[in-house]
């Protein structure tokens, strides 16, 4: 039985968050600042400045800091047919036979950027609504495949077909354009449909009379904010309730959804407690936790959570851990209950890409086959695409988890600029030592009157106590005095050695 939720909004003029609630517990935070909004579903005018035949790619100028990117196999196929992973089986047209330096094109983000690279683009555009989204550039009817049975998809089909040819014949024009039919049009009207075709239709034609006219670097549409995603994407039956904590947002959503999303509106109410509304399930404790590296369970055990660029892994411990009868018995709990919390953190932290995860070695054959089970079982509640491998040799579980924007580590955070992202600083003691031998070495090629040694507290306070003495025996070695200086601003590896 699916577990009912609860969708709550903070909104301020500088970042819009919202929390998914599910069983007393955030499920799911996605925050959108109103100076880093997302860019996947935007469409530019953009200008060709490279193409790289090699890589069967060429970068875009689309106005922003970084060139944006495009590969041969998401270039707009002029025959109308689909575009879809023509990547590994098809032949391609090479991309310097369809594209030059200089063209102007209408692109459409796919991919945000992330990290050093630049966003992904795609030349087959499309514009998404509530029920279905917009092919401008094909004629063919698509239907997700989360839609079950093939008697409904068929009904689904014909229907769409006959609305279609009566916009068409109203609008007095031969057909043009495609439409993919979303998970939630599985149980649409005709009229919501009809509406959903019109108000596609009337965008894309603004987007392309803005296009023809506008310059390369042009934003010719952009993707509705958050608090409005949440409306035509989130709501679902297990939703109960929509609570948003400011009146001049609820009235816009309310506009909004009364136009677009009717069957959400109903669930929209303006939260007027005293209490912040983050408050109400100590959201802001989990943003904290989530951002830890470690987590705790409530048997005791942990999860370790490292983050890097190429992937993340998770190592689960017992901790303090005794509870059940037997050895084999703490472990196969302690997993269970990892494999429960990993899916939630997935899911909390936005964590995409390959993640490996290191659960307690089990011996037991059926104790991995239940919590490769229950994680298999967690992570359908994901509405991001993931897979589960099973066991490696080597013990590890391998999975992935589809990446399409920024986790909640890199959007809330920066790396340190004390230890620049290796999580450790070298010991003062380490430090005390390079600087011995840096003198050394500045002795043999220098003849100053003194040196003077400028560095942070812990590096002085340890020169003068526990290594005075070899100071003091390297001072007597080169026959100049050395001198010291605390300076605050210096972080505990930083140090510089002046001449005097």
């Amino acid at each position: 039985m699916p577990h009912s939720q609860d969708i709550l909004i903070n909104w301020t003029p500088q970042e819009t968050r919202v929390a998914i609630i599910e069983s007393g517990s955030v499920q799911e935070l996605h925050v959108e600042r109103t100076l880093e909004r997302g860019l996947v579903g935007n469409i530019y005018a953009g200008k060709v400045v490279r193409v790289l035949p090699g890589m069967q790619s060429a970068f875009i100028d689309i106005g922003l800091e970084r060139a944006a990117f495009l590969h041969v196999a998401d270039l707009h196929r002029e025959d109308g047919s689909a575009r879809p992973h023509a990547r590994s089986t098809e032949a391609q047209v090479p991309i310097e036979k369809r594209v030059h330096e200089g063209q102007t094109l209408m692109v459409q983000v796919i991919k945000d950027p992330i990290g050093t690279k630049g966003a992904r683009l795609s030349t087959q555009v499309s514009v998404a609504g509530r029920l279905l989204v917009f092919l401008p550039q094909d004629d063919h009817l698509g239907i997700s495949q989360k839609i079950g049975s093939p008697e409904l998809r068929e009904q689904l089909r014909e229907r769409m077909l006959r609305l279609i040819g009566e916009a068409d014949a109203r609008e007095g024009r031969p057909r043009s354009g495609g439409f993919i039919l979303r998970t939630n049009a599985e149980d649409a009207t005709d009229d919501e449909l009809a509406v959903d075709i019109a108000y596609l239709r009337k965008t894309w034609g603004t987007v392309r009379e803005h296009g023809l006219k506008a310059p390369p670097g042009t934003l010719l549409y952009q993707e509705l904010n958050l608090a409005q995603r949440v409306l035509r994407d989130l709501v679902n039956e297990q939703v109960q309730s929509i609570r948003i904590d400011s009146l001049i947002q609820f009235d816009a959503l309310k506009a909004f959804g009364a136009e677009f999303t009717p069957t959400g509106v109903d669930k929209l109410q303006h939260y007027k407690g005293e209490r912040p509304i983050f408050d109400l399930y100590n959201i802001d404790t989990e943003v904290e936790r989530a951002l830890a590296r470690r987590v705790d369970l409530k048997s005791g055990g942990y999860l370790i959570v490292d983050q890097t660029e190429a992937l993340t892994t998770v190592d689960v411990n017992t901790g303090g851990y005794v509870g059940a009868r037997n050895f084999d018995d703490t472990i196969f709990k302690t997993n269970l209950e990892a494999a429960q919390a990993i899916a939630r953190q997935l899911r909390l932290r936005n964590l995409g890409g390959i993640i490996i995860i290191d659960f307690i070695d089990m011996l037991r054959e059926d104790h991995r086959d239940n919590v490769l089970s229950e994680l298999r079982k967690q992570m359908a509640r994901d509405r991001t695409k993931g897979s589960v491998s099973g066991f490696s040799p080597l013990g590890l579980v391998e999975m992935t988890r589809k990446r399409t924007r920024e986790s909640l580590a890199h959007m809330l955070c920066e790396p340190c600029p004390t230890c620049e992202g290796r999580g450790q600083v070298k010991t003062a003691r380490t430090v005390c030592y390079n600087i011995l031998r840096e003198i050394l070495r500045e002795a043999r090629q220098f003849n100053p009157k003194e040196f003077r040694i400028v560095a942070s507290a812990a590096v002085v306070e340890m020169l003068l106590d526990e290594e005075s003495a070899h100071l003091a025996g390297l001072s007597d070695f080169i026959g100049k005095p050395v001198s010291l200086q605390t300076e605050p601003s210096m972080s505990p590896e930083q140090y510089d050695i002046v001449l005097l």
